[in-house]
């Protein structure tokens, strides 16, 4: 089973939010020119220092036996895409991740704190424990089948890894919609728009309904967005 940890730490760590590929850009509205990375990183500072502590508020109130101390870094390896990640450090404190183009590809503070609020909904949710023991649940399941068959070590070994990979994206879109939806409640109570937040989703490919796709279609993130904000002016939230 070694295999398997390395297999699903990768996984895990790929991203949630992911920005354009390289290649032609999808046919979209006119979306706001690049910022300057001036004007990138003040929007950065400071939605990190408003959306942050109303993250941790929400985090104690909805999972109050869950580490809320969330530490925000910023990858600067160059050449990385844009991307955005949550994780946990080795005391199991909560981390998210922004890569340095993701913060220049934002065109608003809005966007920025979606995502943010998005990645911090991970957390809340418990959706990497609850992936990580969907992954080993379908390594064992699968090498266990592949040793009864009289398979070799590869072949248990590939089975494991195959096993892991589909187990760890059983629940991976319902899981993102659940994080859109506590990143749009972070964002509004924050003082951000997250309609205007998820128009980030017109710029990045569409993965469509791709079998054992990661991510919902972005229209359907977008459509879910746009219903949590309404839901939540209906009461009051």
């Amino acid at each position: 089973m070694r295999k398997l940890w390395p297999l699903i730490l990768a996984a895990l760590l790929a991203g949630c939010i992911a920005g354009p590929a390289p290649g032609p850009a999808p046919v979209t509205t006119a979306a706001p020119a690049r910022l300057d990375a001036a004007t990138a990183s003040r929007n950065f500072a400071e939605v990190v220092a408003t959306v942050k502590p109303v993250a941790e508020r929400e985090c104690r109130t909805r999972s109050p036996r869950l580490n809320c101390d969330f530490m925000i870094v910023v990858d600067d390896r160059p050449g990385q895409p844009p991307n955005a990640f949550q994780t946990v450090d080795r005391s199991g404190r909560p981390v998210i991740g922004f890569t340095l183009s993701l913060i220049a590809d934002a065109r608003n503070t809005d966007e920025l704190a979606f995502i943010l609020g998005h990645e911090a909904g991970h957390h809340i949710a418990g959706h990497l424990p609850r992936t990580q023991q969907s992954a080993l649940a379908g390594a064992l399941i699968l090498g266990t089948l592949a040793a009864l068959g009289g398979g070799d070590a590869a072949v248990v070994r590939t089975a494991q890894d195959v096993g892991a990979t589909v187990g760890a994206r059983t629940y991976s879109r319902e899981f993102e919609l659940e994080a859109d939806r506590l990143g749009t409640v972070i964002a509004l109570r924050a003082g951000y728009d997250p309609v205007r937040g998820a128009e980030f989703f017109n710029r990045i490919p569409d993965p469509g309904n791709q079998f054992l796709g990661t991510h919902p279609p972005n229209a359907q993130r977008i459509e879910v967005v746009r219903s949590e904000v309404a839901r939540l002016r209906a009461v009051g939230g």
